[in-house]
């Protein structure tokens, strides 16, 4: 089946001014697109979106493919994806906000809020001595995926409904290296201070974010889980890939006590106002966290396992230094991956120049090497010449 291939608009195209409006600019988006179509059509991509934006505004979008494959509905700017664990970038920022209050601190001891980690084998030590630093800092021991056994069946939950399902849990998770010494990504840690926050507010997670986070920026078309009846004819269906084999996931599903882990739904118009929040177009963040805060949470601490580039683990965050063209310099980029139930995206933002991309697609080949090369080769492009071309 042919996939069809909107441009929504190209900076170059319109001729805005400055760099991203240069031809330079023009022909390094138009190859960066090129090669996402082309790895899209070699790994069988239903459906994707890739945008460029610069100092708060879209100067660069085009969109593949299908929404949903078997009505032949196409991927427009409307399209909900699922943003899987970018998530995380919101859950952090809500934590940080309750530290800025004098809520919390990071270096309180998880088992004041969560005593049911006590049950956690840990070979190092007490549980006493994890901190809600180790848990944003992906440094805690705790192992990486939520469920500790199975979860294959189809009859299974995709998450744990309930914490109280997490939390009967504990006697079954053990903390794997001696908490602090070292970087593993954990979504048990990120689901932790999800947690936390609803002990500490009394309000849901997703609750807490729309009123704290979503409402704010505007993300008016944001929402967690599942999806309200007005925004059902955008959602984008999911789809995973078993050689050549199309299985469709499903236009919903819920994340249980997971959400402030991977629960997040939006269009990409409403991930570009987090982006900006990010970049510091609102002069105050719109009230959602100081910028020194902000920018505390992009200190790299530990390197990551990623060694197809030089990135480390801040707050939540991944810190990227990418290495300028003739390697005298280096491009900081902050950002973070989602990959979730056939969907897969990221995004990136260069603090300094302004500008940020962001992909998304609605499936995921089940060869689990797959999506992360196609990532990486894209992020690759985007890094190597489009951001370089967008300021010079």
């Amino acid at each position: 089946m042919r996939l069809p291939i909107v441009v929504l608009f190209s900076a170059f195209a319109m001729g805005t001014a400055g760099a991203v409006g240069s031809e330079r600019f023009g022909e390094a988006w138009s190859a960066a697109a090129e090669r996402w179509k082309s790895l899209a059509e070699d790994q069988d991509i239903v459906g994707s979106s890739l945008y460029f934006i610069s100092r708060g505004e879209v100067v660069a979008a085009e969109h593949l493919g299908f929404a949903d494959r078997s009505s032949k509905r196409p991927v427009d700017e409307d399209t909900i994806y699922h943003w899987a664990s970018i998530t995380k970038t919101l859950t952090a920022v809500a934590v940080m906000q309750l530290v800025e209050r004098d809520l919390l601190s990071l270096d309180d001891a998880v088992v004041s809020y969560l005593p049911e980690i006590r049950e956690v084998h840990n070979p190092f030590g007490s549980m006493d001595e994890i901190t809600l630093r180790h848990l944003i800092t992906h440094s805690s021991g705790f192992r990486g995926s939520t469920f500790p056994w199975g979860g294959s069946e189809e009859w299974h939950p995709h998450e744990p409904t309930n914490w109280s399902q997490v939390a009967a849990m504990m006697p079954y998770t053990q903390i794997h290296f001696e908490p602090g010494s070292q970087y593993s990504y954990s979504n048990p840690g990120t689901s932790m201070l999800g947690r936390i926050v609803e002990e500490v507010t009394g309000d849901h997670i997703e609750i807490y974010l729309t009123k704290n986070i979503l409402m704010p920026l505007g993300m008016t078309r944001s929402y967690f889980d599942t999806t309200p009846y007005h925004l059902s004819k955008y959602r984008s269906n999911s789809y995973i890939n078993t050689d050549g084999d199309l299985a469709e996931q499903g236009l919903d599903f819920d994340t249980g006590a997971t959400v402030g882990n991977g629960g997040l739904n939006a269009p990409v118009g409403d991930m570009i106002k987090w982006m900006n929040f990010l970049l510091g177009t609102h002069d105050d963040g719109a009230g959602i966290l100081s910028r020194q805060t902000l920018e505390q949470m992009w200190i790299p601490l530990r390197p990551t396992t990623d060694d197809t580039v030089d990135e480390r683990m801040g707050m939540v965050f991944f810190v990227i230094d990418h290495p300028s063209a003739d390697g005298n310099s280096s491009r900081r980029f902050i950002g973070h991956t989602g990959g979730q139930k056939g969907f897969a995206s990221f995004i990136y933002v260069d603090p300094v120049s302004g500008n940020g991309a962001v992909f998304a697609s609605n499936t995921i080949n089940a060869d689990i090497e797959r999506p992360k090369q196609l990532l990486r080769l894209i992020r690759r492009e985007l890094f190597e010449n489009v951001f370089p071309a967008a300021d010079e």
